[in-house]
Order: structure tokens, then C-alpha cells, then sequence
């Protein structure tokens, strides 16, 4: 199945493993937040105990250092897509509050991004993502 939209998460490549999983799990619930229309229907196995829907299309996760997330975020934002952003510092707090202030203390050219991750259409994906291997 073909669809119109793709949802990217680009993380940087020198965290350690459980950073790596952690921000993945932030950026994506921050997509489905905004994207509710991407939730798919609740599961259910055959001996009918129900689980929760999940995202209803593929997430592509990219490896990045660095500069290489601070070039997806802008081309993200010079084509009017919103992002859901992970800092360094949001690592150092322990609380959905203090995760925003501690984005909102810094300005965008200083944040330390340790992730990001944006839906849009396919070709507009593709040119944020542009030269970005997919994370290993």
C-alpha cells in the first residue's frame, strides 16, 4: 500500500542506545498527537483480548549527526512542516513541563537536537531527508 504521507524520524547517530529508543518514542507520539488521522483501528487477536491502535503507516528512522539534524529542521521549517523536536537537555528533566522550558530557553540556531521527526506529503519528506541514511 502506497501512501500520500510519510512520517521521518531523524536521530542522532552518537546516543546511546537507550536515548536512541527513548527520543524515537517522544518524537513519534508527538506525530500522532498532531496526526490523529494516522492512527489506524485497535488490534485484537484471536482470542479477543484488544490492544491499542498504533500509527496505521511505516516510520522511516534516520541516522544524523549533528549539523545533518540542524539542516532537516530547517529545510522542515522553509517548507512550512511543524516538527516534533528533541534536545540534549530534555534528557536532564523529568517532566513534560520542564521538557518545554527547557526547549523554550534556548533559541532555535542553539538547540542541541538529539532527534526530530515530521509527517508530510512524500516528496516534501523526501527533500527534508535528502542525503540521510536510514539509522543502523
Amino acid at each position: 500500500m502506497q501512501f500520500d504521507t510519510k512520517i521521518a524520524v531523524v536521530i542522532r547517530t552518537d546516543l546511546q542506545a537507550w536515548q536512541k529508543f527513548n527520543v524515537a518514542a517522544f518524537l513519534t507520539s508527538g506525530i500522532a498527537a498532531a496526526f490523529p488521522e494516522c492512527i489506524g483501528e485497535p488490534y485484537e487477536d484471536a482470542s479477543g483480548t484488544k490492544y491499542h491502535a498504533l500509527i496505521g503507516q511505516p516510520i522511516l528512522i534516520y541516522g544524523a549527526d549533528g549539523s545533518a539534524l540542524t539542516r532537516a529542521l530547517d529545510r522542515a521549517l522553509t517548507r512550512s512542516v511543524k516538527p516534533a523536536v528533541y534536545t540534549e537537555d530534555m534528557f536532564k528533566t523529568t517532566h513534560d513541563a520542564a521538557n518545554r522550558e527547557a526547549v523554550r530557553a534556548v533559541a532555535r540556531a542553539d538547540l542541541n537536537l538529539v532527534g526530530l521527526a515530521v509527517r508530510a506529503e512524500r516528496k516534501v519528506i523526501d527533500k527534508i531527508v535528502d542525503g540521510l541514511k536510514f539509522h543502523s
